[in-house]
């Protein structure tokens, strides 16, 4: 592989097991908390506001969305006007609804804003059919089932090498030490990217989905800017490297070598390079970091799952559920729409809430604010997307999970949370920055 510089910005160590927690994000210094939504004028209701993700407070918003206003239309946001749609079977039929919602880069891509579009060019989750099959086509190999059975033994040595090297009885941060570090070792295999440097991966990852936060992009656009470009340089130089080698299965020379994908220019590399990055990092990772969160916020299916371990993998699935690491996806109208007596008109950008379909209380047969790992509709969640932009990666992901908890299981009698934890200050990653934990011994 060519020689790339390090990032200048960030260490590639993996950082000494620590309890403290990160300084909260200054730019968002509001005066106190932010109110409930019975207190905002429904017409001002802005559901890209980072500040009542990071203080976790989207939950009721989405609730009088979905009773009141299904089809809400936001005029004004820092990221452009917006329509939110947030039920169950209306974000279904727009996901499938591919002639009249694109996902093309050219027309905005899968996020609200076109902060990106002079850095990257289409990936194949922003492409609209035929170039979306096409591309995702040549991706799917390296996270095949075939491929995943190669993996598990793999991905299972290494998460009790990880595990094993956690303190027992001592506090520390899950989110760094576990999360984080799993998925940055799996993203390096993907990408057959050196695993000492695997950080640069999920580093990119971050600073991609959180430019304004000045705890992980303190430099603001200007470093976010200088970050993806050197992203883009190191991946266009493997990308080349694999094209004069020989071909092979990892995400690069797949690539590098398939007839839709080989003559990709370097916006279009980094637009796929990113979209794989912060697919295969953010629903993993806050997957792994959500389920210990939410097994202690319900205690009574944490008892559960010590008493029957072969609910794990109906488990995987309602963590993913009740997490949605990823919050919505956007489509842009291609042609005036009507829903809900109202018209999405031609051009319009339109968040598709999957964390607020996930809690659809008219879809879901039981409460769909609790964890409930034995919920039958667990598989029905749509935190992969649905249709043909389903996750090419979701069946990892859902390895990933199982092995994790399967050797948590092995291991400890109980992880316990000791404080709420820090959340990513992004409306698309729905996230943890920091979770304190302590393992606690079998006995």
């Amino acid at each position: 592989m060519a020689d790339t510089a390090p990032l200048s910005k960030f260490s590639l160590e993996r950082p000494t097991l620590s309890y403290r927690k990160p300084s909260q994000p200054n730019y968002l210094e509001r005066g106190g908390q932010v109110p409930s939504a019975s207190d905002l004028d429904l017409e001002t209701l802005d559901m890209v506001d980072v500040e009542i993700w990071r203080q976790n407070k989207i939950w009721d918003r989405f609730e009088r969305l979905r009773k009141e206003d299904p089809l809400h239309w936001t005029p004004d946001s820092f990221l452009g006007p917006y329509w939110s749609v947030t039920r169950y079977k209306d974000i279904m039929a727009i996901d499938t609804d591919h002639k009249r919602f694109s996902s093309e880069s050219t027309l905005g891509g899968i996020t609200l804003g076109n902060q990106m579009s002079d850095i990257v060019s289409r990936s194949f989750i922003s492409s609209d059919e035929p170039i979306h099959s096409a591309q995702r086509k040549t991706a799917q190999p390296a996270v095949a089932p075939t491929k995943l059975r190669d993996y598990e033994p793999l991905i299972r040595k290494r998460t009790q090498a990880v595990l094993d090297s956690l303190p027992v009885g001592e506090p520390f941060d899950w989110v760094d030490a576990v999360s984080i570090e799993l998925t940055a070792m799996m993203l390096a295999t993907l990408f057959n990217y050196p695993q000492e440097r695997r950080r640069e991966l999920t580093h990119w990852s971050d600073i991609t989905t959180n430019p304004r936060d000045p705890d992980i992009c303190p430099g603001g656009m200007e470093q976010w800017r200088e970050e993806l470009t050197n992203c883009g340089q190191t991946f266009w130089a493997i990308f080349n490297e694999r094209k004069a080698a020989p071909p092979a299965d990892d995400m690069m020379s797949l690539l590098a070598h398939g007839p839709a994908t080989r003559d990709m220019n370097p916006q279009e590399l980094l637009g796929n390079v990113i979209l794989l990055i912060i697919g295969g990092n953010d629903t993993t990772r806050n997957s792994m970091s959500g389920g210990v969160y939410a097994l202690n916020q319900f205690p009574q299916e944490y008892a559960k799952l010590k008493v029957d371990h072969s609910l794990i993998p109906n488990m995987v699935s309602e963590f993913i559920r009740w997490q949605t690491p990823l919050a919505y996806m956007r489509r842009t109208a291609l042609e005036d729409v009507e829903m809900h007596d109202k018209t999405i008109k031609k051009g319009d950008q339109i968040a598709m809430w999957y964390v607020s379909g996930n809690r659809d209380e008219s879809f879901w047969d039981e409460d769909p604010n609790r964890l409930i790992i034995d919920r039958k509709q667990a598989r029905n969640h749509i935190s992969f997307g649905f249709g043909v932009h389903r996750c090419v990666g979701n069946r990892l992901a859902e390895l990933q999970l199982r092995i994790l908890w399967e050797e948590i299981l092995a291991r400890f009698d109980h992880i316990e949370v000791l404080d709420e934890p820090s959340r990513v200050s992004s409306s698309f990653v729905k996230g943890y920055t920091w979770l304190p934990v302590v393992c606690h011994a079998k006995t």
